[in-house]
């Protein structure tokens, strides 16, 4: 486990209450960033194991998103970082929660030169959770900004409930939707960030990122934290098909940990 929890500011969280995301620069050391990126490197490069890879090279979506989920049941060391206390301390923080438990990471790369924008969407409609507590942490492993696939969020968008999903690959525009007409996406944030820096968005939040029309791959760790007591919707999803829940049960157990 990473040592050293971090204490947010009353700005930070009250931001994240009122916009529905946050910027927290420096979340890793240096030292850490290195770290992690040669333990994501090493994964991304698996071809069997617990993890699941979303798209084959060439594939529609891997343009979208090279994207491998669960990385942290097949690496310990993706996994010191992904169980971290730091990362869900913080969530606790902004969400103001009892308890906050894992429901997966993903590691993302937008590969090079060929890459696509991945499109306006919302996270929380693909998650199979009936409360909608879900919230993301997107950790840059790489100097993010316009030419190489940095976010953009729509502040406020968080209060926007009930939108279907976007497919990624031939999405729709979610501000056509009718429950959207209070969005406006000019008012979007671009957040460009250093390496080592993040942030946490509400599951609810519209967020986009751009393509990369650089020559090497954006890297970044997403985990998706959850509130203790999140029960499951009965969807289908790749963390649990298998796994004998039926609708109502509670998102728990060892492969949804509670860390903070």
């Amino acid at each position: 486990m990473l040592k050293k929890k971090i204490k947010l500011t009353e700005d930070q969280i009250t931001f994240y209450q009122e916009n529905g995301f946050v910027q927290i620069d420096n979340i890793l050391s240096r030292k850490e960033l290195n770290e992690l990126r040669g333990h994501l490197n090493e994964v991304m490069g698996q071809t069997t194991g617990n993890s699941v890879q979303t798209d084959k090279k060439e594939g529609a979506y891997f343009k979208v998103l090279n994207q491998r989920v669960n990385t942290w049941r097949d690496h310990g060391g993706m996994a010191r970082f992904i169980l971290s206390e730091r990362f869900a301390d913080a969530a606790k923080q902004l969400t103001g929660a009892d308890g906050i438990r894992l429901f997966h990471d993903h590691a993302l790369f937008k590969m090079p030169q060929d890459s696509k924008p991945t499109p306006w969407h919302q996270d929380a409609p693909y998650w199979p959770m009936s409360e909608q507590t879900g919230l993301s942490i997107w950790i840059a492993l790489d100097d993010v900004d316009e030419n190489n696939g940095c976010m953009m969020f729509v502040p406020k968008s968080q209060k926007i409930k009930n939108l279907k999903s976007v497919d990624l690959v031939t999405p729709h525009d979610i501000f056509e939707d009718s429950g959207a007409l209070g969005a406006d996406r000019n008012t979007a944030a671009i957040v460009r960030m250093k390496a080592g820096s993040c942030t946490f968005h509400n599951g609810l939040t519209f967020h986009y990122a751009h393509s990369n029309q650089t020559d090497q791959p954006r890297r970044a760790l997403a985990i998706i934290f959850m509130e203790d007591g999140t029960t499951f919707s009965g969807a289908r999803h790749v963390c649990t098909d298998g796994q004998s829940l039926e609708k109502g049960d509670p998102l728990a157990g060892g492969l949804f940990p509670k860390l903070a």
